[in-house]
C-alpha cells in the first residue's frame, strides 16, 4: 500500500493555507461587492450532467473524467467542472421562478481530471468560478469579465492579458463549421485521431489542439468573426463597448474557442505575462453558454461565467514576487507555572476567545524558559505570566513583546486592557 497522496494531488500545509484562506476570502469580499451569492453542488454527478453539459467530443469527457459505477450500477462522475453542476442544479431547483433575475452565483470546489500533472495543473485542482444565468445582455458579459479581472487586480497583479472572442450564435456558428470541414478534409489523413473525429462531431474543436496546432492548415483555417451573422456582430460590439467603458483592455483573438462545447457568442481567456510564469499562462477562462439550460430540460435560461484555478492565482502571485499581508503573530500567549496555574490558564485562554481575542498556551509541560521560546515562535504579540502568587493577588503580568514593557492587570480588567491595546473592541462578558 502506498503511503503518499495520489498522483496529482497535493497536501495544503498551514504555511500554504494561510495564503489560500487570505485569496479566499478576498475574493468572497469581491463576491459580495457585485452581488453574487455562494452555491455549493456536489463532488460528484451522474455521468451523464457532464456528457451532455460539457460535450461528448470534449477532451474532458474523452480522456479526463474520474467515472465509476456505485453499487446500484449507476454511472458517476467526480465533477471536472463547474458550470454543468450549477446547470443542473438551477433546473432542479427551479431558480429560473426566482423574481430575482439574473441568478448570479460563485463557488470554490474541487474538480477532477485525469491529465499528465504539472505544474499549477493537477488532477485534484481548486476552482473559483461564476454563473450568471437569465440575462442576454451584454453588459453582463462585461461585467462578469470585469469581476475576473478585478480578482487578479485586487490581489495587486499588473502583468494580465485579456483575450476575447465571439463564437457566434447557432446559425453563425453553423456556417462557420460547414467552412471548417471543407478547409480541413483535404487534410484529414495528415491530422492526429482525435482531430479526424471531431471534424465529423464538432469541427471548431479542431482549432483547439494541441497536438496540430502547428499544421498549415491552422493558420489558414477560417475565422469564426468571418462568419457572424448581424446579431452576432452587434452583440459582440455591444461586449467591446461596454468593456471600453470600463476601461478593461483587451485583444481579440479569432482563434479563441475553448474547449467546452456549450460556448457560444463570447468567449474569453485571462492570461499572466509574468516572466517565467511558465509555457501555460491562462489564469482564467470563461464565455457565454446559451442554451444549456435547455439541455436540462429548463426554460430558455442564458448564461455566462467563468472558471479561475486558484493554485494557478498563487503562482501568478509567486511569479510576480507579490506578498500577501498576512498576520500570522498570536494575539497572546498565557505563560503559567504550577498546577493550579495551569487550571487557571485554561479559563484564561477561553475568556480570551470567548471575546475574539486569539489566545494559546503551553501542553507539553514545559518550564517558562520553554514557554516564551514557544511565544516567540508564534511571534506573540503579548505574554501573561500567571503563577500561584498572580493567582492569589488576582492580577497577571502583561509583557508587550515588540516593546518588552511590562504591566500588573487585574483579572477582572484584563480584557479590557488587551482589548484597548489590541485597537479596542466590544466586550463579551
Amino acid at each position: 500500500m502506498s503511503m503518499k497522496a495520489p498522483r496529482g494531488t497535493v497536501d495544503l500545509l498551514p504555511e500554504q493555507t494561510v495564503k489560500w484562506q487570505f485569496v479566499e476570502s478576498k475574493i468572497k469580499e469581491i463576491c459580495n461587492s457585485y452581488h453574487y451569492q455562494e452555491i455549493r453542488t456536489p463532488l460528484f454527478e451522474h455521468t451523464e450532467v457532464f456528457q451532455r453539459g460539457v460535450g461528448d467530443t470534449t477532451d474532458i469527457v474523452q480522456k479526463e473524467m474520474y467515472t465509476f459505477e456505485d453499487r446500484g450500477g449507476r454511472s458517476l462522475t467526480l465533477r471536472p467542472e463547474g458550470t454543468a453542476s450549477v446547470a443542473r442544479a438551477y433546473v432542479e431547483n427551479k431558480l429560473f421562478g426566482s423574481p430575482n433575475q439574473p441568478i448570479k452565483l460563485f463557488y470554490f470546489g474541487s474538480m477532477f481530471r485525469y491529465e499528465r500533472p504539472q505544474k499549477g495543473r493537477m488532477r485534484q485542482l481548486n476552482q473559483f468560478g461564476t454563473e450568471v444565468i437569465g440575462s442576454e445582455d451584454p453588459a453582463v458579459d462585461a461585467e462578469v469579465i470585469d469581476f475576473a479581472m478585478n480578482i487578479y487586480k485586487g490581489l495587486g497583479l499588473k502583468s494580465l492579458k485579456l483575450v476575447i472572442n465571439s463564437l457566434g450564435d447557432q446559425e453563425s456558428r453553423k456556417s462557420h463549421r460547414n467552412a471548417l470541414i471543407q478547409h480541413f478534409e483535404p487534410h484529414r489523413e495528415e491530422l492526429c485521431h482525435d482531430c479526424q473525429n471531431r471534424l465529423d462531431k464538432n469541427p471548431l474543436r479542431v482549432l483547439d489542439c494541441k497536438k496540430d496546432r502547428d499544421h498549415p492548415a491552422m493558420k489558414t483555417a477560417p475565422s469564426i468573426i468571418d462568419y457572424l451573422n448581424d446579431y452576432s456582430v452587434t452583440y459582440f460590439n455591444e461586449v467591446k463597448a461596454y468593456l471600453d467603458a470600463l476601461d478593461i483592455e483587451y485583444m481579440v483573438d479569432s482563434n479563441l474557442v475553448r474547449g467546452l462545447d456549450y460556448y457560444n457568442h463570447t468567449a474569453f481567456e485571462i492570461m499572466s505575462e509574468a516572466e517565467g510564469f511558465g509555457a501555460i499562462t491562462t489564469l482564467a477562462g470563461g464565455g457565454r453558454y446559451n442554451g444549456l439550460i435547455e439541455e436540462f430540460g429548463g426554460p430558455n435560461s442564458p448564461g455566462i461565467g467563468f472558471g479561475m484555478g486558484l493554485e494557478r492565482l498563487l503562482m501568478a502571485l509567486e511569479a510576480e514576487s507579490i506578498t500577501l499581508p498576512i498576520d500570522q503573530q498570536l494575539d497572546c500567549f498565557v505563560a503559567n507555572m504550577g498546577d493550579g496555574a495551569k487550571l487557571e490558564a485554561t479559563k484564561i485562554v477561553k475568556k480570551l476567545r470567548m471575546n475574539g481575542i486569539q489566545a494559546d498556551m503551553d501542553y507539553q509541560k514545559r518550564k517558562m524558559k520553554g514557554q516564551l521560546k514557544a511565544a516567540d515562535r508564534f511571534q506573540s504579540k503579548f505574554v501573561i505570566f500567571l503563577g500561584d502568587d498572580e493567582i492569589e493577588k488576582q492580577e497577571v503580568t502583561l509583557k508587550e513583546m515588540s516593546t518588552g514593557d511590562q504591566s500588573e492587570v487585574s483579572m477582572s480588567q484584563l480584557i479590557e486592557v488587551l482589548k484597548e491595546k489590541l485597537n479596542g473592541g466590544i466586550i463579551n462578558e
